[in-house]
């Protein structure tokens, strides 16, 4: 039997804006040594006068707005359809483009320091890098999601080993996007269109599976972000459903989010503002009543997140801090969702 009474909603931060302080359609975040938020804003579509909307926006916790880099295009120090963010053990800030098939690295304050990659489908090449971690050793670990595996590289770029190929078998992937490393050393890898999450040695060896396809307490529908915390509990951003799970170190779910959110800061300081859309917001049903007489698998979850404020819409993201907060990157409404571990 499942409980969420260990996990609470803590706040939120961000709503939609093109640019400045807000978010759009952000896909991703990391957080600094500082606790600083790096939120990463895809975008699109990808027409010139939207590409200044992906960017890198950095803010903190308690929503202080600290400014923002980067814009969209093809140039060094730009991005296309960047995918996520990691920081490697000197403070650097990793950047996955999965259009532009390449890693760019940018100081903390968002100078642009270089990029490798190349698109292939040879050992490290890419092609739609999707997630990356950095390794006990400081190495790159890069979900490599048309090429159906994970890469090892070095944080400068040279290729160090590989795993995986296209299937549905133990160890064998079809599109992988989330990636994490667990206290002990072993790899998770979300491992989207077999809709489950698979575990492996440092080596890449296979130890076990995580879910399954379906809508069921959990099952997994196109995982997409994952994280896992130092007691090794498996934190998933279970896209399809539009939920986060939380799984034990034996598989067992312990938790399931499905969404909390009251506006923001931004959002309210926006809302004193502009009073003619905070009343039109006023007026409107927030959490409607849905009927409907048949469903296509997760369509019911879609349905009901699109029409209720509060719910997930697009979780794409989750992350960790050392207090136990749990940070969900609710990319369709433009914002991040916080939750804690109450002690």
């Amino acid at each position: 039997m499942t409980t969420t009474a260990a996990v609470v909603y803590d706040h939120t931060i961000g709503f939609q804006a093109n640019q400045g302080r807000g978010f759009n359609n952000p896909v991703d975040l990391a957080l600094d040594s500082r606790g600083v938020l790096y939120v990463l804003n895809r975008g699109g579509p990808e027409m010139a006068v939207r590409l200044p909307y992906k960017r890198v926006t950095m803010c903190t916790l308690d929503e202080d707005y600290l400014g923002e880099f980067g814009t969209g295009g093809e140039a060094e120090g730009q991005f296309w359809w960047p995918s996520s963010l990691a920081f490697d053990p000197v403070g650097r800030l990793y950047l996955a483009d999965e259009a532009l098939q390449r890693i760019s690295i940018f100081s903390g304050e968002g100078q642009f320091l270089g990029q490798w990659g190349e698109a292939g489908a040879r050992e490290g090449q890419l092609d739609r890098p999707s997630s990356m971690v950095f390794d006990h050793e400081g190495n790159l670990l890069v979900t490599d999601s048309l090429n159906h595996r994970v890469q090892r590289f070095t944080a400068e770029g040279s290729f160090l080993s590989a795993w995986g190929d296209f299937g549905s078998g133990p160890g064998q992937f079809n599109m992988p996007w989330g990636i994490d490393i667990g206290p002990d050393g072993t790899i998770y890898v979300a491992d989207w269109r077999n809709d489950r999450v698979q575990r492996f040695s440092a080596d890449g060896s296979f130890l076990e599976q995580i879910g399954g396809p379906g809508q069921a307490e959990g099952q997994l529908n196109r995982p997409a972000g994952i994280a896992v915390c130092g007691l090794g509990n498996l934190h998933v951003a279970d896209w399809g459903n539009e939920r986060v799970q939380i799984f034990d170190p034996a598989g067992q779910v312990v938790a399931v989010l499905r969404g909390d959110s009251v506006p923001s800061k931004w959002a309210m300081d926006y809302f004193a503002a502009n009073p003619d859309e905070a009343r039109a917001r006023g007026e409107s049903d927030l959490e409607p009543s849905l009927k409907y007489r048949a469903f296509s698998p997760g369509q019911r979850e879609r349905e009901v997140s699109a029409n209720t404020e509060k719910l997930f819409w697009g979780p794409t993201s989750v992350r960790l801090d050392d207090k136990g907060r749990i940070y969900v990157v609710d990319s369709l409404r433009h914002r991040v969702q916080i939750y804690r571990w109450q002690s």
